[in-house]
């Protein structure tokens, strides 16, 4: 188990590492400039900003940067490459889109949020999507299995902000039960932790229709029964912990996705997540926010990768962890 923790931690340094050095070339290729609206501004004032921000490679204007040599470009944007990896490791980039904060502080605000939305929507989304998808399975071919598999395509084929959007309509405006937006009450919670449940509560059931389906024909499954065992404690000892397998392996990015914000949601219901200032920062080029919201997404996602493979263990006796 150490060792495989260890190798684990190792490798997720290197894709972090990956992921931080991609994000970074992808920025300094994309249009557009951080300080666009400060292009008349004395050239000093303007190399001074940059330079607060690690950007010293755009004191310049644009034309008078691609006039410079090709080695002393390369070597611009590797000081800024390493100044920022420094920065984003001690807590001291500053943010451009808002002015005196760092993007640590700005995660640490932002991110609890976006967690406490995302944890509510999933367990909605991993309660129901269970308890559908083992009832569909035992009433195959029924009524109540047609009408889940119409109800899970719907939820997977409809767009989010969709979805969003008509509940919002109906449940806040024509029939005013839960507030439109804004954050802070339990109420206020309900309506975009629906929103973006659906699609994982959606996908999680037909994964798990799926699986007790075709768990329910092994042979095991039969001598249990055939053994007298109450149906009951068939599907909960023998059947769901193996057919939990497959939504194990959909949960991890999942759950990753949905922890740290649905940018739609959290636009559409006003909602001060970490979505809603990762689309800010993209579109004010806010270059340290961008590279600290993408570094800080990598890490949940590499975080339930691993709790996954620590549940498929502790279900499975067969795996071992090595």
């Amino acid at each position: 188990m150490l060792r495989f923790l260890t190798f684990r931690l190792v490798q997720s340094l290197g894709v972090l590492w990956a992921v931080y050095t991609l994000t970074f070339a992808l920025l300094m290729l994309a249009p557009g400039d951080p300080f666009i609206g400060e292009k008349n501004i004395e050239p000093a004032v303007r190399a001074a900003i940059a330079r607060r921000y690690g950007l010293d490679y755009l004191a310049l204007p644009k034309e008078k940067r691609e006039a410079l040599p090709r080695m002393v470009r390369l070597g611009q944007l590797a000081g800024a490459y390493g100044t920022y990896i420094g920065r984003l490791v001690t807590g001291h980039a500053p943010t451009i889109s808002y002015e005196n904060w760092t993007v640590n502080e700005v995660i640490s605000v932002s991110l609890p949020v976006s967690i406490a939305l995302g944890s509510f929507a999933l367990v909605i989304a991993l309660w129901a999507g269970v308890l559908a998808g083992t009832a569909g399975a035992l009433t195959k071919g029924r009524w109540p299995d047609l009408g889940l598999t119409v109800v899970t395509l719907l939820g997977i084929s409809l767009p989010t902000f969709v979805l969003a959007t008509v509940l919002m309509m109906v449940l806040a405006v024509k029939v005013p039960i839960f507030p439109s937006g804004g954050w802070g009450r339990v109420s206020q919670l309900v309506l975009p932790a629906a929103s973006l449940s659906l699609f994982y509560l959606a996908y999680i059931a037909r994964l798990t229709r799926m699986s007790v389906l075709d768990i329910m024909g092994h042979d095991y499954v039969r001598t249990a029964r055939a053994k007298g065992l109450p149906f009951r404690r068939v599907i909960s000892s023998h059947v769901l912990p193996n057919a939990s397998l497959p939504v194990l392996s959909f949960l991890g990015p999942a759950a990753a996705t949905v922890l740290t914000g649905s940018f739609v949601v959290e636009k559409i219901f006003a909602i001060p997540g970490l979505g809603a200032h990762f689309v800010n920062a993209c579109l004010n080029v806010d270059i340290p926010l961008v590279l600290g919201s993408v570094l800080v997404y990598t890490a949940v996602i590499l975080v339930f990768n691993l709790l996954v493979d620590l549940a498929y263990a502790s279900l499975d006796p067969r795996i071992r962890l090595r």
